[in-house]
Parts: structure tokens; sequence; C-alpha cells
């Protein structure tokens, strides 16, 4: 059975989690439109298909790929949950959705960071709402199935930017590499003088002792 490939930045949408005067957090996510594109892309049009059914009142999706070895159909499942428009519709995408997660067609989202962008918030109309207008995934990628390199935009602008970094421990006798650690870098935005030599000087130091493998 083919391995589906990872998304790509233009497949990623970002919409706001919670907002209040601190600030706001942003959740990834993927649209029915992006997997059916990557289901014909992957095992072809006509070798795959979806079937919608009830049970106690959830509605699921069925998505069954032909697998040419079995000469069968393989068929994965999931619920959906409605959504705070379309009920009906909502719910069936959503169940689609998510079984083509069971398949692993854009898996590597449960590995989305915690995304939060400090202050950028105004109020209106007795509550708080983030100071952009249309966010935009614009560098999203990934290894190993985990999310290792991620830029986000607001109205044009970067807000957040966060690399995976894999630390590993080098052995200058056999030259092997054996992993002593996983670290997770989050770029500062807008830092300052004082800030940005700090920042270098630790990036300095752990190369000093570390081969860092960037991914």
């Amino acid at each position: 059975m083919k391995r589906f490939r990872t998304l790509k930045a233009d497949e990623v949408d970002a919409r706001v989690g919670t907002c209040n005067q601190n600030g706001f957090s942003l959740l990834l996510y993927k649209d029915a439109r992006c997997d059916q594109n990557i289901l014909d892309e992957a095992v072809g049009p006509e070798n795959w298909q979806r079937r919608h059914y009830e049970v106690k009142g959830n509605m699921f999706c069925s998505v069954g790929i032909y697998d040419d070895a079995k000469k069968d159909w393989i068929w994965k499942d999931d619920c959906g949950t409605e959504s705070n428009t379309e009920k009906e519709k909502g719910e069936a995408s959503d169940s689609f959705k998510r079984a083509c997660f069971n398949w692993g067609i854009g898996r590597e989202l449960y590995t989305t960071p915690f995304i939060y962008i400090k202050g950028r918030t105004e109020q209106k109309n007795n509550k708080y709402v983030p100071s952009f207008r249309n966010f935009k995934v614009l560098i999203f990628e990934c290894q190993d199935s985990k999310i290792s390199k991620l830029q986000i935009s607001g109205d044009g602008e970067v807000i957040y930017e966060f690399t995976f970094a894999r630390v590993w421990r080098c052995n200058s006798a056999s030259g092997q590499r054996s992993k002593l650690c996983l670290k997770k870098e989050r770029t500062p935005m807008r830092l300052s003088s004082s800030q940005t030599s700090i920042y270098q000087h630790n990036i300095r130091k752990t190369i000093r002792y570390a081969c860092i493998s960037l991914f």
C-alpha cells in the first residue's frame, strides 16, 4: 500500500484558536479538498472511494483504497463533528478528513507546536480579536513525519517561526553519531540587540559541544 507524502505549505491553513487581551493562539488544519487531491495524486481518482453512514446519531465516513496486491478494497473509518455553519455538510466533511488522517494524510499536523502570538489583539464588540485578518503558512517542512520547520505570516508580516533541531553526540574516535536529545527552537520575533547577542551566543555554545543536524 502506498505511503502518502507530507503536506505542502499551500495545503495547510491557520485559524484562531483562543484570543484574549494578552495574545492569541493559532491552529493548523487541512480541508477536504486537500485530501481529495492527495488521494487522486497518490492512488489515482479511480482507486479510492468514500461512503458515509450514521451510527447512534453520529456521522461516519469510510475511505476505501484499492489494493492491487490483495485485489480488494481496504477501508478506514472515523466520525466527524458538526460545524458552526452547515451542520450536515460540516459533519460529513469532518468525518472524511478524519478518515484520511487514519490513512496517514496530514497526520504530521498532530505534531504541531503550540502556536501563541503575544499581544497583537484588539477589542471589538466586547471581545478580543487578533489585529491580523489573514494568516498564511509560508514554510511547512517535515522530517520523520514530524513538523521540522514552520513559518506563519499575518497580513503579510512574519509573526511566528519554529525550527525543530535534533542534537547528536559525536564520537571522535569512530565518527559515529548517537542521539543526545531533542531540542525545539522557537525563533523570537523582533529581538533587541542584547537579546540577539545572547541568542547567537547560545547557538555558538551548542555548536561547540555538539553536532547539530537541523531538520
